[in-house]
């Protein structure tokens, strides 16, 4: 499989500590940089892709992976959590501010006799 493409976004929750909507918000974020033209233009099929999605939040394990996914719309999806991300202090309410980060990646299977891929 073959990276073709690679988008990158950021979400937040400013008032809820909901590291699943800030997770969203990001995924959302990403997606909406991109018009994947490449697929009918190619005609590749996009339900073959894989689509590997990378979340980074200061909790990770406070982030539904089943409920990211949701956000993707087409693919076969993988989705990832790591520490990263930003939490911001609200010291008037005594709660954090999140912000997630979003990297979404999507490998095809390249029909080498059709196309060469360049390093």
């Amino acid at each position: 499989m073959t990276r073709l493409i690679l988008e990158m976004g950021m979400g937040n929750d400013l008032y809820g500590e909901n590291y699943t909507k800030a997770a969203c918000r990001a995924v959302q974020d990403a997606l909406h940089h991109s018009s994947l033209t490449l697929f009918s233009s190619l005609n590749i099929n996009h339900s073959e892709m894989l689509v590997n999605v990378t979340i980074g939040v200061k909790k990770p394990d406070l982030v539904d992976k089943s409920i990211v996914a949701l956000e993707l719309p087409r693919g076969k999806i993988k989705v990832t959590v790591v520490e990263g991300g930003l939490n911001i202090p609200d010291t008037m309410s005594g709660k954090d501010h999140i912000i997630a980060t979003a990297g979404i990646e999507a490998f095809v299977q390249i029909d080498t006799d059709k196309w060469k891929i360049k390093n």
